[in-house]
């Protein structure tokens, strides 16, 4: 093949010819495939490159690369208006192999008055084991502390703890305790020194089982002053996601319904584990774990106390743990593993951005992938300025720490 023009546009070939020996094929290379002007021989390709001939296939040629150019700057700039750029900062383990337990999973991550980070996460022989507790480290990267057991109430599991941060500053640390999930307790510890000391545990609904108060994902305060917790429940494989407010500092707490779920939906279990932001006063919403392949979400008008029927996203969601936060510029930031499937694969985990209050999402980074079986799972995030810092389980062996800045 010889091409007899050299010149270009921005998106294609002036003109190219393919010789046979002395019969040429015209053709423009057009995105994605070529289109065919003609066949000539070399007296008429002569005189065409002359003049005439030529004419309108410059035309033809001009108008296409328009379009063509006018198509990828259309695309470029719906990146630019829809991509956001995540600049990693720091990426760690909070420890390493030499632990004190075989497995971990479920952590949570808060930043204290200090600038420091109080990361918690259970630990122990493996998920549902009787000498599972709850574990804590403090620090920033590159310099944890030794992990610790903070909480074990009694010889059974301890689950999915959350930390918490009042406007005073104290600090609360909520988890389960409980040998199945569907008549877990919760229980709460408070720490007043950014996490140096801790009170002695108490429950947060004495007698409740099924789990009251936040079930995974971080309270968050209202433009009321009201604590909103996101919470579900488990019972019998049939799965209901709702919320516990607390209109006076957490001392008591009253429980929404649960959210309505149409189950004949393809939701299969339902709905668990909400993430929470509140868009204005008054305008909460959650975002919830599901059984249906995708993410899915609700809405409520009145401080959280009603909720919406649920529906679907576009977000893809293996039945994994979700995260979100709301930065001070009103950006949310997910962080999700991105697989359609129900009990679908957990790797590898990633940052979605929105610039919309949930309308729409941008894949904005990767922060983990491994082999289809590897998991990087169960999220935490928080924000502060532009700044977001995540933890995540690390193949049940590590709690990962990671930290970025959103441009």
């Amino acid at each position: 093949m010889r091409s007899i023009s050299k010149e270009h546009f921005p998106a294609c070939s002036l003109l190219v010819c393919a010789n046979s020996p002395l019969i040429y094929v015209i053709v423009i290379p057009y995105p994605g495939f070529l289109i065919y002007l003609g066949t000539v021989n070399q007296t008429t390709l002569n005189h065409a490159m002359n003049y005439r001939f030529i004419t309108p296939i410059l035309i033809t040629h001009i108008l296409l690369c328009l379009l063509a150019c006018n198509r990828e700057n259309k695309t470029s700039a719906d990146n630019d208006d829809n991509t956001s750029k995540v600049k990693l900062l720091e990426k760690d383990f909070i420890f390493g192999d030499d632990r004190p337990f075989a497995q971990c999973h479920a952590s949570t991550v808060l930043r204290t008055d200090d600038g420091k980070f109080l990361v918690a996460w259970f630990g122990g022989t493996h998920e549902k084991h009787d000498d599972v507790g709850i574990w804590l480290s403090k620090g920033q990267p590159g310099n944890w502390s030794t992990p610790s057991e903070v909480a074990k109430i009694r010889e059974d599991a301890h689950w999915n703890p959350v930390l918490f941060k009042d406007l005073s500053g104290s600090i609360t640390l909520f988890f389960k305790v409980g040998k199945t999930i569907d008549f877990w307790e919760t229980w709460y510890k408070v720490s007043k020194d950014n996490g140096q000391t801790w009170s002695e545990a108490k429950e947060l609904v004495p007698g409740d089982k099924g789990g009251r108060g936040p079930v995974r994902n971080k309270p968050i305060i209202l433009s009321d002053g009201t604590w909103l917790a996101p919470a579900s429940n488990e019972l019998n494989k049939v799965w209901n996601a709702f919320v516990d407010r607390s209109e006076d500092g957490g001392r008591t707490w009253v429980e929404s319904e649960f959210v309505q779920l149409k189950r004949d939906s393809a939701f299969g279990e339902g709905v668990i584990q909400p993430a929470l932001w509140e868009s204005a006063p008054g305008k909460v919403h959650m975002l919830l774990r599901s059984s249906a392949g995708v993410i899915c979400r609700s809405d409520s008008d009145d401080y959280g106390k009603t909720w919406s029927p649920v529906y679907k996203t576009d977000l893809p969601n293996p039945n994994s743990g979700i995260d979100v936060t709301r930065l001070e510029d009103k950006t949310l930031v997910l962080i999700f593993n991105p697989d359609n499937n129900n009990w679908g694969s957990r790797s590898p985990i990633c940052l979605a951005i929105s610039r919309d209050n949930g309308k729409t999402w941008d894949r904005a980074a990767e922060l983990d992938r491994g082999a289809e079986e590897d998991e990087f799972s169960y999220p935490s995030i928080i924000s502060f300025g532009d700044t977001v810092a995540v933890t995540y389980t690390w193949k049940r062996q590590r709690i990962a720490f990671w930290l970025g800045k959103i441009i």
